[in-house]
C-alpha cells in the first residue's frame, strides 16, 4: 500500500513538474535571456486558464489551449508596450499588467470566482480514452513540453532568436548593429506569457476548474525551478538548458510532494516555496564560498607545514653552530 502511495505521488509531482515546466520556459526566455524581470507571470497564467476553461466550456478543449496562448501573447505584447514606448521599468509594468489582469480574468470567468469543467471533454479525457490506464495524464504532459522544448531550443539558435539573446546581453551593440531592441523585447515576452498561457491552460484541464487565485505565487514556482534547473545543469546548449530548467521544475514539485509526505500544512507551502527559492538561489553561491573557505584552509596550511620546515632547519643550523 505504501509503494501505491509513493509511485501515486511520484506520478503527480511529474506530471504537474511537467506543466509547471511551461511557465519556468517562459521565464527562462524573460529572465534568463532577455534579463526582464516579467512580474506579470501570476497574472498571465490565470489569463490563460480563465480563457482555456471558458472555451473548453464551449467543447472546444484543443481551441482552448491555443487561445490561452493567444491571450498569453496579447498579454506579454502589453507588457512589452508598457516598457519600450512609454517607458515604463520592466519591474512597474509588470506590476501595472499582472494588476490589471485580474479584472480581465474575472470578466473572462464571467464574473464568477471560479470554473467547473467536471463535465466537459478535456485533451486529457481524450487521452484516457485513446491510451487507457493511469499514466494518460503524464504522457500528455510529458509530450507536450518536450515538443515545445525543442521548439524552443530551436527557435532561440534562429537568426532571430541569436537577436532576442543578443538584446538580452548587450542592447547597447544590439541598436548599434542596426536590430530593434524593442522589437526583440516584444517579441521575447510575446513568446514568454504564449508559454504561460499555455500553461494555464493545460493546468484548467488537468484539474478541471479554474480559480481566480490560481496563478498567485507563480513566479516562485517559476523562479525555483529556473534556479534549480540551471544549477543542476549549468551551462552548455540551448537544448541543455531547456532540458535543465524541465528538470527543475519537475525537481521542485518533488520536493514539494515531499513536504506534503511530511504532513506539513498546506497553509505553509508559500514558506517552503518561498524557501526553496532563497536555498536555489544561494546554492551556487555558498558552493563557491566553500570552495574558497576550502582553498585557504589548504593554503593556510601549506603556509604553516613551511613555517614549520623553515624553524627545523633555523634550529638545525644553530645545533649545529654549537
Amino acid at each position: 500500500m505504501g509503494s501505491i502511495i509513493t509511485l501515486s505521488i511520484v506520478q503527480s509531482a511529474l506530471e504537474l513538474g511537467f506543466i509547471y515546466a511551461l511557465v519556468a520556459l517562459a521565464l527562462f526566455i524573460s529572465f534568463s535571456i532577455l534579463n526582464i524581470a516579467d512580474l506579470s507571470t501570476d497574472g498571465c497564467f490565470t489569463l490563460g486558464c480563465a480563457v482555456c476553461a471558458s472555451v473548453t466550456l464551449a467543447g472546444h478543449p484543443v481551441l482552448g489551449l491555443l487561445a490561452a496562448m493567444a491571450a498569453g501573447v496579447c498579454s506579454g505584447f502589453v507588457t512589452a508596450f508598457l516598457q519600450t514606448r512609454l517607458g515604463i521599468q520592466s519591474i512597474l509594468a509588470g506590476i501595472i499588467v499582472n494588476t490589471g489582469l485580474y479584472t480581465i480574468n474575472i470578466a473572462v470567468m464571467g464574473f464568477a470566482s471560479n470554473l467547473n469543467l467536471f463535465a466537459c471533454d478535456s485533451v486529457f479525457t481524450w487521452a484516457k480514452d485513446a491510451i487507457g490506464g493511469t499514466w494518460y495524464k503524464l504522457i500528455v504532459a510529458a509530450v507536450i513540453v518536450a515538443l515545445v522544448g525543442v521548439l524552443i531550443s530551436l527557435f532561440l539558435n534562429t537568426r532571430l532568436g541569436l537577436s532576442i539573446r543578443a538584446t538580452g546581453d548587450n542592447p547597447d551593440m544590439v541598436r548599434a548593429s542596426s536590430i530593434n531592441t524593442g522589437m526583440m523585447i516584444t517579441i521575447g515576452l510575446c513568446v514568454a506569457n504564449a508559454l504561460t498561457g499555455l500553461s494555464g491552460g493545460l493546468l484548467a484541464q488537468y484539474q478541471k476548474s479554474c480559480d481566480i487565485n490560481l496563478g498567485t505565487g507563480m513566479v516562485t514556482i517559476a523562479l525555483a525551478s529556473l534556479i534549480i534547473g540551471e544549477t543542476i545543469i549549468g551551462k552548455g546548449s540551448m537544448l541543455k538548458r531547456v532540458i535543465g530548467v524541465i528538470l527543475g521544475s519537475c525537481l521542485y514539485r518533488f520536493i514539494v510532494a515531499v513536504a506534503l509526505r511530511l504532513n506539513v500544512p498546506a497553509e505553509c507551502l508559500k514558506l517552503v516555496s518561498s524557501i526553496i527559492v532563497a536555498v536555489a538561489i544561494a546554492f551556487p553561491y555558498l558552493k563557491k564560498q566553500a570552495v574558497f573557505y576550502r582553498q585557504k584552509r589548504a593554503a593556510k596550511a601549506e603556509n604553516e607545514q613551511y613555517i614549520a620546515e623553515l624553524l627545523r632547519e633555523e634550529r638545525k643550523g644553530k645545533g649545529g653552530n654549537a
